[in-house]
């Protein structure tokens, strides 16, 4: 029987987490250093992200904390038996909606589209919510085309959470041109889906999106705060 984890490491690695976090927040993924993580996190040797691989492998465990909060900021707007397109336009809309709140963020953003590791967790987390969703549109179809066509729409998500909003590109021009795409990509009639788009142009997500940010700074301030006292009591007993 292989030991368990020593409570030790997983202190550290709840520390380095949380604190990585707050630095990603703040920061960006390219902003963020590792001398930032390891002076928050207290550790004086070495990178902070060895526990995790590498920093990538950090942003990892980021991606699934912000991506469960954004599916349920989106059930809170329109209810968990929403019109399935409806709740595709909105959980994506809110994502652009928060790369417009900060440079930090978008940067964040746009690597968990880039990096390898997020990417996949990304493709893989999302295809079967993709099967739901449009069955209709493809009623043969296995999970894995859904996978392969989540590629190509998450790609076009991503070069529109690049590009800032200025005044050629407004918010409601970047959601009707990316849903737009995406919903030809899912084989979507437009007499079907304009008028979701036009549901989305008429709600105000930039409060749901500072929502969703600050929950997840709040979780990320909670488990930091949690793992720093609980080393504290560790070193104490020692």
């Amino acid at each position: 029987m292989r030991p368990g984890p020593h409570p030790k490491g997983e202190l550290m690695r709840r520390r380095i987490l949380n604190a990585s976090a707050k630095v990603f927040l703040e920061y960006g993924y390219n902003g963020a250093s590792s001398k930032m993580v390891a002076r928050l996190a207290g550790v004086s040797n070495g990178s902070p992200f060895f526990l995790y691989g590498n920093k990538e492998g950090v942003l990892l465990e980021l991606v699934k904390l912000v991506y469960a909060e954004q599916f349920r900021m989106t059930d809170e707007l329109i209810g968990k038996d929403a019109d399935l397109l409806l709740f595709y336009a909105v959980e994506t809309a809110l994502q652009m909606h928060i790369t417009e709140l900060s440079d930090a963020l978008r940067d964040l953003y746009v690597m968990a589209y880039t990096l390898p590791s997020t990417a996949e967790y990304i493709h893989q987390s999302t295809k079967t919510k993709l099967a739901e969703i449009y069955a209709k549109q493809f009623p043969n179809a296995d999970v894995e085309e859904f996978y392969e066509l989540e590629i190509a729409s998450s790609g076009v998500l991503r070069g529109y959470m690049a590009k800032p909003c200025d005044a050629q590109m407004s918010m409601a021009r970047k959601i009707q041109r990316y849903l737009s795409c995406c919903f030809r990509i899912y084989k979507v009639p437009e007499a079907q889906y304009q008028p979701v788009i036009d549901r989305v142009l008429t709600m105000d997500l930039r409060p749901a999106a500072q929502q969703t940010v600050d929950r997840i700074m709040a979780l990320v301030d909670d488990g930091f705060s949690s793992a720093m006292n609980e080393s504290r009591r560790t070193a104490f007993k020692d």
